[in-house]
């Protein structure tokens, strides 16, 4: 698969308890993103955060949350990211999405799991 040197980065902002369908949001979001065919999706935990309500979230001992704020990440043409941004509004209903442009400096695959 080919990403183009121009391409645009999707980052979604949630909680890692969000639900749709009774499912984590986050894995129904990595998977409709491969039924799509998007080069691929990353999830990235945080270990402190906060959104709209103010109410911060950490993994400090003290005041441990198990609501942990998540990002879910996914390059690939702009054109591919704008035809799933639709199904993301249909089921992201607490969080925030934004969108960039990126440069592309490679994007590889072995076929084995590690480097070429």
């Amino acid at each position: 698969m080919n990403i183009p040197q121009q391409a645009m980065r999707l980052r979604i902002y949630i909680g890692e308890d969000y639900r749709h369908g009774g499912r984590p949001l986050f894995e129904i979001i990595v998977e409709q993103a491969r039924r799509q065919g998007l080069a691929g999706a990353t999830v990235l935990r945080g270990i402190s955060g906060f959104g709209a309500n103010s109410r911060i979230k950490t993994s400090k001992i003290l005041m441990l949350s198990e609501d942990l704020p998540l990002v879910v990440e996914i390059v690939d043409a702009q054109d591919k990211i704008e035809r799933f941004l639709p199904y993301v509004d249909e089921v992201v209903g607490e969080g925030l999405v934004t969108m960039e442009p990126v440069t592309v400096i490679f994007y590889r695959h072995s076929g084995a799991g590690g480097k070429p």
